[in-house]
């Protein structure tokens, strides 16, 4: 059975996830304070949903791999921002799993 809407594709549903952990930890004091790092980490994990709901709806199913691999290097994007911001002291080990 394929997919009716980009919501309905895994990748996309845990995508969101990953955004809203995103946005807790940005919400924090510490984090907020580094507003070009926040910045960045959010607009990646947007742009990871984006690329997968944007990828969807590709003519091609060449395409829409083409979006995915973009999706992917916005996935590398965030974790490597965590990883700054883990050694900022932003956020700890531990919240990371």
């Amino acid at each position: 059975m394929y997919a009716k809407h980009f919501e309905e594709l895994q990748c996309w549903q845990m995508a969101r996830k990953l955004t809203r952990v995103v946005y807790d930890y940005t919400r924090t004091l510490t984090f907020r304070k580094n507003r070009r790092l926040s910045d960045q980490i959010t607009g990646a994990a947007i742009s990871i949903m984006n690329n997968i709901a944007e990828g969807f709806d590709a003519r091609t199913p060449k395409e829409f791999i083409l979006f995915r691999g973009y999706s992917r290097r916005s996935c590398s994007e965030v974790q490597n921002c965590l990883n700054i911001a883990q050694d900022q002291d932003y956020i700890n080990e531990m919240k990371l799993h």
